[in-house]
């Protein structure tokens, strides 16, 4: 019999997740398989290739091979640590918490395609049916976290930044040697945390995918302004692009640049969003340690104390950076009217407005947390020293507000546009 609830319908066969034998439920295995796999191999290419550009490879003893691990399970959101000494001379300790979001995003991307593109092909799917499917690749995902987590703890001799500081290391036989590990329990528990993140916005991202019976109330309501918020960030991010490959080929920086992109591209994308719509976050980067970023970025955080980065302390590093005002009115404009056009007609204005305002304050929240930074390293040697710190943290409270306002503007905005179009596109008899 023929059936066609939900959206997006192709068939009416159903999945067939909890029908057929073992040959069906292999080859659903092998589907979880698929995406798990994939999403895992373009993070660790992506953080391989931004490490090699930022000179991890030239790293002791195995130690690229273990950042690089340690940098996908970072896109998790887990923390690093660093602790080591020399003998009775010499000690070091430190750590990091940042998300190298172009490694996150693209295991997301990657993960959510494969996971939802089977179920497209098909009519229904059961709430059944779809925990299973999500079961599986929670299953795989952490088997997969567990063996990253071996290769990402290593110790290796560094240089301090100091070069008083290595010099009496050498000559006394007490360079530092410094251990880099990741907790594999909370490597776990963030990994399965981000893994039901990203499933669940694919879920409500997805036009075409169907949805169980109790949540298809949820359609409407949901898909178009979360579809619109993702094509908001997605286009950010390929905007930064050729920004960033220009910038390497004639900024006098390529591989430092380079780095950036392949690691943090979407971390400084969003952040000219936020910026853009209002957003401020506060920090400062300190000591020898630093990350790398733009000049007008650095130029502001390079302060013993914290520091408020928003469009005022930019303009005054570069006057250029009032354009990310114009950029963002633009581009959610444009979203406001996308989410319109693609919602039923019979969807009102301030329906529109609401539905963008909470979007777009979940997005903003989301950016806020994703692109905090907290690094410190601390080293000292018979009395000398190098350290240094870099910390960014958002201002949630603003972030959030300033996107539930931008997005019930235009999303009223985009609600009547799209009104007044299918008018002129329709006029009545």
């Amino acid at each position: 019999m023929r059936t066609s609830s939900g959206p997006g319908a192709r068939t009416s066969s159903g999945t067939g997740a909890g029908t057929g034998g073992p040959a069906t439920e292999l080859r659903h295995w092998g589907e979880a398989l698929a995406a798990v796999a994939a999403a895992m191999a373009g993070m660790v290419a992506m953080a391989a290739v931004g490490l090699y550009f930022a000179g991890a490879n030239e790293l002791p003893s195995g130690g690229y091979g273990a950042v690089v691990a340690a940098t996908v399970l970072m896109a998790f959101g887990a923390s690093a640590r660093v602790e080591g000494g020399a003998a009775f001379v010499a000690g070091a300790k430190g750590g990091i918490e940042a998300v190298p979001l172009s490694v996150g995003l693209t295991g997301a991307l990657l993960l959510a395609w494969l996971f939802l593109r089977p179920m497209r092909l098909h009519a229904t799917v059961t709430g059944r049916e779809l925990l299973a499917r999500v079961g599986r690749v929670a299953v795989l995902w952490t088997a997969a976290v567990l063996l990253l987590s071996l290769p990402a703890e290593k110790s290796f001799t560094v240089s301090t930044g100091e070069p008083l500081v290595d010099e009496l290391g050498d000559l006394i036989g007490a360079s530092p040697t410094v251990g880099f590990a990741v907790d594999t329990g909370r490597a776990v528990g963030f990994g399965l945390l981000w893994l039901a993140v990203v499933l669940l916005l694919a879920l409500a991202v997805s036009r075409r995918t169907p949805l169980p019976l109790p949540l298809l109330r949820f359609h409407t309501a949901v898909r178009p302004a979360a579809h619109a918020t993702l094509t908001l960030l997605l286009v950010y991010v390929a905007l930064a692009l050729p920004v960033g490959l220009v910038e390497a080929a004639v900024g006098g920086h390529a591989k430092q640049t380079l780095a950036v992109v392949f690691l943090g591209l979407p971390n400084l994308a969003w952040l000219a969003l936020g910026v853009g719509m209002g957003g401020a976050w506060h920090g400062h980067v300190a000591g020898t340690l630093g990350l790398p970023m733009p000049q007008p970025l650095a130029g502001v955080l390079r302060d013993d104390q914290n520091v408020r980065l928003d469009l005022a302390t930019l303009t005054e590093q570069d006057s250029r950076a009032w354009l990310l005002v114009a950029l963002a009115v633009v581009a959610l404009l444009l979203t406001g009217l996308g989410m319109a056009m693609h919602a039923p007609p019979t969807v009102k204005a301030w329906q529109h407005a609401l539905h963008l305002a909470l979007a777009l304050a979940v997005a903003m929240l989301l950016i806020g947390v994703l692109t905090r930074i907290s690094a410190a390293y601390g080293l000292t040697l018979l009395g000398f020293g190098g350290s240094g710190a870099a910390v960014l943290e958002p201002d949630l409270l603003v972030l959030v507000a300033v996107g539930a306002v931008w997005g019930a503007v235009v999303g009223l905005i985009g609600g009547w546009t799209a009104a007044r179009v299918r008018r002129n596109n329709h006029p009545q008899a």
